[in-house]
C-alpha cells in the first residue's frame, strides 16, 4: 500500500474529528452535538451530495454503461446479504444474522459522503449516477434480509411484519432526500445551481467534520457493551467489509473502466448501514439486537473503511 496515501488519510481532519469524539467519551467529557443539530447536518450532507450528483447526471445522460452500473449496484445489495447471512447464522440467532446481513448489504450514506471527500482529495471525479446507485442500494438489501429471516424462522407466531418494513425501506427519509435532491439537481440549470453553490460545495467539508465528531461520540458510547459479544462480531465487522471492497474493486473493472466509479462501487460494497437498516429492523424484527448490529456497522466497519479500506480499494482499482 502507498504509505503516503495511508498517512494522508489518517491525518485527514474529518477522520481526526471522528477519533476526537471517541477520545471525548473515554475521557468522560460532556462534549456532545445537540440531536437536532446532528440531524440537520446529516440532512445537509445528503442534500448536498444528491444535488451535486444530479448536476453531474444531467451532463452525463443515460448510457448503456450507466444502466449496467445501476443493475450491478442493485445486484450487490441482493447478493451480499445472502452469503453474509449464512456465515452469521452459524454463530448468531436468525434474527441477528438477518439484521446484520441486511446492514452489510445496504450502504452507509456517511461512508459514501466521506468517500466522495476522499475522491476529491485524490483529484477523482464523482459521476452523478453513482449517487443514484447509492440510494437504490438501500431497499433491496433490507428486503433480502427480511426474506432470509422469514425463510429460516421456524416460529410462525413470531412472523415479521414484512409489509411495514418494505414500505419503510422505500420511504426512509435518507432515501427520499437523496433521490429527491438528485432529481432536483438534474432538473436545475447550471446557472440556477450556481446560486446555491456556496452552500452545497464550500460548507461541505466543515459540516462533514462536525458530523464525524458526532459519529465518534456515538461510537465511543457503544463500544464497551459491544465487546461483551466476543470476537466473532468484531472479526466479521473488520474482515467482511475489506473482503467485499477488495473483490468489488477488481470485479467492477468488468462494468466500467472509470477509476472514480470503481472506487465508489468498492466503498458501497464495503460499507454497512447504521441508519436505514436499524430503523427498518426496529419496526419489523424487534428480536434483532441493535446493541450488536449497530456498533458493528458504526464503531468497527465505518472507521476501518475510512482508515485502511479507502486507500486499499483505490490501490486495487489503480492496479487492475
Amino acid at each position: 500500500m502507498n504509505l503516503n496515501l495511508l498517512i494522508e488519510n489518517l491525518t485527514n481532519p474529518a477522520l481526526l474529528f471522528f477519533v476526537l469524539g471517541i477520545i471525548a467519551v473515554y475521557l468522560k467529557s460532556d462534549l456532545e452535538i445537540p440531536p437536532n443539530s446532528s440531524k440537520f447536518i446529516s440532512l445537509y450532507l445528503l442534500f448536498a451530495i444528491g444535488f451535486k450528483g444530479g448536476q453531474e447526471l444531467s451532463n452525463e445522460g443515460f448510457t448503456y454503461e450507466v444502466g449496467l452500473s445501476i443493475a450491478f449496484g442493485i445486484a450487490l445489495s441482493l447478493v451480499i446479504p445472502v452469503y453474509t447471512f449464512f456465515i452469521l447464522k452459524k454463530k448468531l440467532s436468525i434474527y441477528d444474522a438477518g439484521a446484520i446481513a441486511a446492514a452489510y448489504g445496504s450502504v452507509s450514506a456517511v461512508t459514501f459522503v466521506t468517500g466522495v471527500s476522499y475522491m476529491e482529495a485524490q483529484h477523482l471525479q464523482l459521476h452523478g449516477h453513482m449517487v443514484a446507485i447509492m440510494a437504490m442500494m438501500e431497499s433491496p438489501a433490507i428486503i433480502m434480509g427480511l426474506l432470509l429471516i422469514s425463510i429460516y424462522n421456524k416460529n410462525d407466531s413470531e412472523a415479521i411484519d414484512k409489509k411495514s418494513a418494505i414500505t419503510h425501506s422505500f420511504t426512509n427519509g435518507s432515501v427520499v432526500l437523496i433521490l429527491g435532491s438528485l432529481i432536483i439537481g438534474c432538473l436545475a440549470s447550471a446557472k440556477q445551481a450556481e446560486g446555491i453553490k456556496p452552500f452545497t460545495n464550500d460548507l461541505f467539508k466543515g459540516f462533514l467534520a462536525i458530523f464525524l465528531l458526532d459519529m465518534g461520540i456515538t461510537s465511543g458510547k457503544k463500544l464497551k457493551s459491544f465487546f461483551s459479544f466476543g470476537w466473532f462480531p468484531i472479526l466479521f465487522a473488520i474482515l467482511i467489509p475489506l473482503f467485499n471492497g477488495i473483490v468489488i474493486a477488481y470485479v467492477s473493472s468488468f462494468i466500467t473502466s472509470d477509476i472514480g466509479s470503481r472506487f465508489m462501487f468498492a466503498v458501497l460494497a464495503a460499507s454497512a448501514s447504521y441508519i436505514a437498516v436499524p430503523a427498518a429492523m426496529k419496526i419489523s424484527v424487534p428480536k434483532a439486537n441493535p446493541g450488536l448490529f449497530l456498533p458493528m456497522a458504526l464503531a468497527v466497519t465505518f472507521p476501518i473503511n475510512i482508515t485502511i479500506g479507502m486507500p486499499l480499494y483505490l490501490l486495487v482499482v489503480q492496479n487492475t
